[in-house]
């Protein structure tokens, strides 16, 4: 076994070369995880305009829906199954015309008992008359007492009163099988069909819709703000949705006392003229109605484009546009209020003053304090016509000169 150097610096020299290796491997791993630092940020070029006041030229147009003035629900007076229905959806019926059919069977045995009931109630009343006939010459003949004719004088008044009921019974039952059948009481259109053969039906549900020939009204619902802006006997501007058809002029008829539980819409009906049938729209059509005095046509708002608009906050937390401080050349943002749309563009209600510059695009590439400058487009002035000049001239133009590199060219990081 050969001999260790008795020196220690020679023993321990070894081991110091191993672990140089080590240490170098760690600082590597030091140096390869810290953070490279982020380039600056591009010098954005955004396009701007002027927040001016402008007119607006909306109007508040609803639609609506032609309907009947009157509109029937009709349904049997008697419960039973219904066997057979006569018109379809959409159909004109006159008045008297048989709309639909129950099975009467027991109605007719019910008019048959009671008409069984009158034959025994007649039999009854007449053998009582024929007593009172006899008891009456008795009595004249003085072989009976008084109160024996008073006896059936007052069988026959029974008789009598039994043979009434019988009759209004019989009437009754009659009237149930005339019930069976379902008959329009108006002339009109079949709107609506709410039972089909088949089905077993209560007395009084609907089976039949009809819309009555007449008058035609305009039907359609407004906001809770804008109710006491309509009033009865208001004109309204009435524009059909179909072409071909000419607009009319109808007139506020009634305004709904209470919201709709569902919607929270007010319901209004607007009568139309009644003196040319052939120009009103026909039942269902939709229409355009514009009550007069509710448009805010020619009010003075500040008006800007959607696409200058920001949703701050990505959850509908508010609606915010970028500002443009021309002394420091940066962006900074602006919460502001919307009111409603004229259009393409967005009223704005609070927020901006006129004279203030806002960014029209690539508001999503933006952030608070961002440095900018003004994008300017390079086709923005026309070109100028070329000066004639002399034939020997002209060869020394046939290369054009370029234009300088900063001539309203956009930076690369152009907002889009």
């Amino acid at each position: 076994m050969p001999d260790l150097p008795s020196n220690p610096a020679a023993r321990a020299l070894p081991r110091h070369l191993l672990l140089a290796p080590l240490c170098l491997a760690a600082a590597l791993a030091l140096g390869a995880c810290s953070k490279a630092e982020p380039p600056p940020e591009p010098v954005r070029a955004v396009k701007l305009l002027t927040v001016g006041v402008g007119a607006l030229d909306t109007q508040l147009e609803y639609a609506g829906e032609v309907r009947a003035r009157i509109e029937s629900r009709l349904g049997f007076r008697v419960a039973g199954k219904l066997v057979r229905r006569e018109v379809e959806l959409g159909q004109h019926v006159q008045a008297g015309q048989l709309l639909a059919r129950l099975d009467a069977s027991d109605y007719r045995l019910g008019a048959d008992a009671a008409r069984a009931q009158v034959a025994a109630a007649t039999t009854q009343r007449d053998l009582a008359a024929a007593d009172v006939r006899r008891y009456s010459q008795l009595k004249a003949q003085n072989f009976i007492s008084g109160a024996e004719l008073e006896r059936r004088e007052a069988t026959l008044k029974s008789a009598q009163a039994t043979l009434d009921q019988a009759k209004a019974q019989l009437a009754s039952q009659s009237n149930q099988e005339a019930y069976a059948q379902l008959l329009a009481d108006v002339p009109g259109v079949v709107t609506g069909i709410d039972a089909e053969p088949g089905q077993v039906v209560s007395a009084g549900s609907p089976v039949v819709r009809i819309a009555q020939d007449g008058p035609r009204d305009v039907v359609f619902v407004v906001p809770e703000d804008k109710r006491g802006a309509i009033r009865v006997g208001q004109k309204v501007n009435v524009r059909p949705w179909s072409a071909g058809m000419q607009p009319l002029q109808g007139q506020v008829r009634e305004v709904a006392a209470s919201a709709d539980p569902v919607t929270r819409t007010y319901q209004v009906k607007v009568a139309l003229p009644t003196s040319d049938a052939a120009a009103v729209p026909p039942l269902g059509a939709t229409v355009h109605a514009l009550p007069e005095g509710m448009g805010p046509t020619g009010q003075p708002v500040i008006k800007l484009p959607t696409t200058a608009l920001r949703q701050e906050g990505g959850g509908g937390q508010g609606t915010a546009v970028w500002v443009f401080d021309a002394a420091s050349s940066t962006v900074k943002l602006q919460p502001v209020q919307l009111a409603t749309a004229d259009g393409n563009e967005a009223v704005i209600a609070a927020g901006l003053m006129p004279g203030m510059q806002v960014v029209a695009a690539g508001v999503h590439v933006l952030t608070p304090g961002q440095k900018v400058t003004v994008y300017q487009d390079r086709y923005d002035k026309a070109p100028q016509p070329a000066q004639q000049q002399p034939a020997q001239q002209r060869p020394q133009q046939t290369q054009p000169a370029q234009a300088p590199a900063t001539a309203g060219a956009a930076p690369s990081g152009a907002a889009q």
